[in-house]
C-alpha cells in the first residue's frame, strides 16, 4: 500500500475577488485554521478531536452553515456536485476511498481534513490523494445563517513527535 508524502500543517490562502465569496471563504478557512492540530477521534466534532466528518461538519457550524452531522456517505447523498470545472473550488467537499473520507478543498493543490494519524492538517493534492478521489459535492450556501464575527484562527498545534509527522497519512 503506497503511502503519501509528509503533509503541511497549514497553508496559507487569500479571500477571492468577489465580496460574498471572498467573505465565505475568509470565513471558512478561519474556522478551519482554527481546528489544524486538532486530534482524531472516531465520531469527533470538536472542539480538540475530529474525526473527517466531525471537522467538515464543525467547520461550516462555525460559519453558520447548518446541516445534518453524519457519516461522508451521507455528505455525498445529501449535497449536490459542483458545476464542471469548479471541482477544485475552495469549500467544495471532497471525498475518498469508497466515500470514507472527506475533507474540505483549499484549491487545486490541496485539502484540509482530519486524518487517523495527524489529526486535523492540510494535505496537497498528491498522487496518493487523487488515486483515491470519488467526487466532489457543494454545500449549498441557502443553509446559512448569520455567521459569527469572533472567529480566530489559532496556531496549530505541533507534532508530538517526528515519527509522528512521518507515519503514513491515511483516511
Amino acid at each position: 500500500m503506497s503511502t503519501p508524502p509528509s503533509t503541511e500543517q497549514s497553508r496559507p490562502r487569500t479571500a477571492g475577488a468577489n465580496v460574498v465569496t471572498g467573505r465565505f471563504d475568509q470565513l471558512l478557512l478561519t474556522a478551519m485554521q482554527s481546528h489544524l492540530g486538532a486530534t482524531y477521534h472516531y465520531t469527533g466534532t470538536g472542539p480538540d478531536s475530529f474525526d473527517c466528518s466531525g471537522f467538515v461538519w464543525r467547520s461550516f457550524q462555525d460559519i453558520g452553515l447548518n446541516f445534518q452531522r453524519g457519516p461522508a456517505r451521507s455528505y455525498w447523498a445529501t449535497f449536490a456536485a459542483p458545476p464542471k470545472g469548479e471541482e477544485f473550488k475552495f469549500g467544495t467537499l471532497v471525498f475518498f476511498s469508497g466515500l470514507a473520507h472527506v475533507g474540505i478543498v483549499a484549491d487545486e493543490h490541496g485539502f484540509y481534513h482530519s486524518s487517523r494519524h495527524h489529526g486535523v492538517i492540510y494535505s496537497p493534492f498528491n498522487d496518493y490523494w487523487l488515486s483515491r478521489v470519488d467526487g466532489f459535492r457543494r454545500v449549498p450556501l441557502v443553509l446559512m445563517q448569520t455567521p459569527p464575527m469572533n472567529l480566530k484562527a489559532k496556531a496549530p498545534k505541533p507534532p508530538a513527535t517526528v515519527t509522528d509527522v512521518e507515519e503514513e497519512d491515511q483516511p
